[in-house]
């Protein structure tokens, strides 16, 4: 009988993938060679007509469903939609998930070393945006002999991507699944990053972005800007219920610098946790791309026509108490792909957990991914 559960993936193992060939990047350098982490889930049909990427969102990564072992305590981070019989069906689809350049998951990051020098590049790695990714993923497809994707999925920034691949390479995708996203970062939002950045940035141990060279990590700075990020993840009623006012003790202490509510503690272990797995110039590094993002911009503005290369079916979701990309921005897209004469299905889901909710089980939003999936059609 195996150990992990029937519609698990299983035990996974992480792929690398060696380019030699430079890559041009927006910033207007570029990288002469580099190296993509990756994933795979299910089999590639022999018409190779199957295949689905997965985009990770800020922190995340190439481990999207699965084990790496059997002492893993929790499997993947999207395993909930991920294996067979689930939303995105391994029994169905061939499923890459890649890290992003940039990445500190394996792929060639700020802590991978600087063949030009010898040491990590910290932060002297040029700056990498959703298009840059987009393009470097197509050359993970090209290795693996997939010419179009049957879709490309992915929630927040995630989603970005999917939108990207859909306008950068629309013959590369028959379908685009944006999550919880929007086309372009709204003022607030730009805003809560700067204010990460800034805990990053101000934290002594960050050494100008070369804090590895001195056997340091910014943990605290990085630590406060995974609190100020976790905040915009929950909704008020999602911490509400979690928390309330809630106290650590059965009586107030009086002091400035303690613990003393639940989600104090929540937030303090939350920021502690992500400063020992994550790399802080890869932070300041996904939070830029974040902003940047606004592909209308070359076209003054326009989303409607920036859209009107898409050839992709799009579905568009948002969930009702996500306020860092609340369904608003998700009309908007949808609305501007209607503009642009696309084939595109908009869903809102009612759901109290916020921005997260697109990692959850939420009963409505897997069995509508799973239908919109399942229409999906395949060759054998």
């Amino acid at each position: 009988m195996s150990q992990f559960p029937a519609d698990s993936v299983g035990l996974v193992t992480p792929q690398r993938q060696t380019f030699s060939e430079p890559l041009q990047l927006a910033c207007g350098r570029s990288l002469a060679n580099y190296e993509l982490v990756y994933e795979t889930y299910g089999q590639l049909n022999a018409s190779r007509s199957n295949a689905v990427l997965i985009c990770h969102a800020l922190s995340g990564h190439h481990h999207a469903a699965g084990y790496h072992s059997p002492d893993d305590r929790k499997p993947g981070w999207w395993d909930v939609c991920i294996g067979p019989g689930k939303a995105i069906d391994t029994n169905r689809f061939f499923v890459v998930s890649l890290n992003n350049l940039g990445g500190c998951h394996g792929s060639t990051g700020p802590s991978s070393i600087n063949p030009d020098t010898g040491k990590a590049w910290g932060a002297h790695f040029p700056m990498i945006v959703v298009e840059d990714w987009v393009n470097s993923q197509a050359r993970l497809a090209d290795h693996l002999g997939i010419r179009q994707w049957a879709a490309v999925v992915g929630g927040s920034l995630g989603g970005m991507q999917a939108l990207q691949w859909a306008i950068a390479y629309p013959e590369r995708l028959r379908h685009c699944v944006a999550i919880a996203t929007a086309s372009k970062l709204s003022a607030q939002n730009i805003a809560f990053n700067e204010v990460a950045r800034q805990a990053i940035l101000s934290d002594p141990d960050f050494r100008d972005g070369d804090y590895a060279a001195h056997g340091l990590v910014p943990k605290h700075g990085l630590g406060l800007a995974r609190m100020v990020g976790h905040i915009t993840y929950l909704s008020d009623d999602a911490m509400g219920q979690k928390f309330g006012r809630e106290l650590r003790s059965d009586e107030l202490k009086y002091d400035i610098k303690g613990v003393e509510f639940q989600v104090e503690s929540y937030l303090r272990y939350q920021g502690q946790e992500f400063s020992q797995r994550f790399d802080a110039n890869t932070y300041l590094l996904m939070t830029k791309a974040l902003d940047y993002y606004d592909p209308a911009r070359a076209h003054g503005g326009d989303l409607a026509r920036t859209l009107e290369p898409v050839q992709a079916r799009c579905l568009v979701m948002s969930f009702s108490t996500d306020w860092r990309f609340p369904p608003s921005r998700s009309r908007e897209l949808a609305n501007a792909l209607i503009a642009a004469r696309k084939d595109v299905s908009y869903l809102e889901i009612e759901a109290d957990q916020g921005h997260d909710a697109f990692l959850l089980p939420i009963p409505r939003y897997i069995q509508a991914l799973s239908s919109y999936m399942n229409r999906i059609e395949v060759d054998a």
